[in-house]
């Protein structure tokens, strides 16, 4: 007997659906992106002919081991789609993204394709950025100190995010800070300040990225859509 598949597994399924042949498919880290790629790869088993980059070595490794072809983000300048979960959700379509601390590749894959679906649960929806977690923000390891006096002035609270015995690292070197700030300010206004924060390699906040959201929900699937600017 088939076990019935959860809301991640019904959203990432159904997007798999919406690959076409010939596509270049960004594809995102976590569990739902994670059900995203094997469910891909049974397309491709089936007939479909398609390309992939990933936004870490953790979904190379796994899209490889599916069987499908994976080219290297330096040999690309922009994609068809990309397809990853979120941490937070606003109703604004702001995400939160970073737990997993690999924001600059999926940043740039996000902000590099023609669409940008994001696949969460109900659970990630959220009134405002930074409700549930705290705003992943990379820094160099040098500037880390400077970085944080610097979030300190405009409200933020956090520390260095451990890892064990030692300090997170991402996968090209940085620091994660982890912040929390005032619920007063909004996703677009924090993204700008962070933006402009000297030493600040990249932080969690996507804002004006995600062209649809899927939500999976008591086996149904929502849709929020983009509106045309």
């Amino acid at each position: 007997m088939v076990a019935p598949l959860n809301d991640k597994q019904r959203v990432a399924h159904y997007a798999a659906d919406l690959i076409h042949n010939d596509m270049v498919v960004g594809l995102g880290t976590g569990s739902t992106a994670n059900y995203f790629i094997d469910e891909l790869a049974k397309r491709r088993v089936e007939g479909l002919r398609v390309t992939t980059v990933a936004s870490s070595i953790i979904s190379s490794n796994r899209a490889q081991q599916m069987g499908l072809e994976v080219v290297a983000i330096e040999h690309l300048s922009h994609i068809d789609v990309y397809v990853d979960g979120a941490d937070e959700v606003s109703p604004q379509m702001a995400l939160l993204k970073g737990r997993g601390a690999d924001l600059v590749r999926e940043k740039l894959l996000a902000n590099a394709s023609d669409q940008f679906l994001v696949l969460v649960d109900n659970t990630k929806m959220v009134e405002y950025i930074g409700q549930k977690h705290p705003i992943a923000i990379e820094v160099a390891p040098f500037s880390w100190e400077m970085v944080s006096h610097s979030l300190l002035k405009i409200g933020g609270k956090g520390s260095l995010r451990a890892n064990g015995d030692g300090l997170a690292m991402t996968s090209h070197g940085s620091l994660v800070l982890d912040m929390t700030f005032d619920s007063s300010l909004d996703s677009k206004q924090l993204n700008e300040l962070l933006n402009a924060v000297p030493g600040v390699v990249e932080h969690g906040i996507f804002q004006g990225l995600a062209t649809e959201i899927l939500i999976g929900e008591n086996e149904q699937i929502a849709h929020i859509t983009k509106l045309a600017e």
